[in-house]
């Protein structure tokens, strides 16, 4: 089973979702980790240089548990996903799919891995994409307080077609 076998038009369950992510996980390269770290890493080169090695650590490291994550993940989850919002979610990354295959060819990037963790992360652990204590600008930081995620750029990148705001779980960071 893959994404593209689910039926969208209604609820689905959480282990259905799994055992479709795992399904694409199972077709996942060694190969399609070193184009998506590559291109992680080019694609970073406009980001302050304080800040590129540990996010490029944070996402290489994250792809590759994430993914061993999702194979080995055995738990039986309780609970179903909306089919609408997985939709959603699923046409905005193949979108940026097509926006980075526009820009960069096809044959410089896989985008699996990305398409994987996102889904996992954020309708199996119900987690924000990018993990508590990911660094922004400015000090600011993705945090856990009282069961509530909070991500300090959410607002600024809702509406941005190259991120994952628009589905993450992670609420705003609310002004101080």
């Amino acid at each position: 089973m893959i994404i593209k076998d689910l039926d969208l038009s209604g609820k689905i369950k959480k282990n259905d979702l799994l055992m479709a992510l795992k399904g694409e996980a199972n077709q996942l390269h060694i190969n399609d980790f070193i184009k998506t770290c590559s291109f992680l890493k080019k694609s970073m080169e406009h980001v302050h240089p304080h800040y590129q090695e540990e996010y490029i650590k944070m996402y290489t490291e994250g792809y590759l548990m994430g993914y061993k994550d999702v194979k080995n993940d055995k738990t039986s989850y309780q609970g179903y996903v909306d089919g609408e919002k997985l939709g959603e979610s699923i046409e905005l990354l193949e979108n940026q799919e097509k926006r980075m295959e526009e820009e960069f060819g096809k044959q410089n990037r896989s985008f699996k891995p990305y398409l994987v963790m996102s889904l996992y992360t954020t309708f199996i652990l119900e987690e924000p994409v990018h993990p508590v204590g990911t660094p922004f600008p400015g000090g600011l930081k993705v945090r856990k307080d009282k069961g509530i995620y909070y991500c300090p750029v959410k607002d600024n990148n809702e509406n941005n077609p190259l991120a994952v705001c628009g589905f993450c779980i992670a609420q705003q960071e609310p002004d101080m």
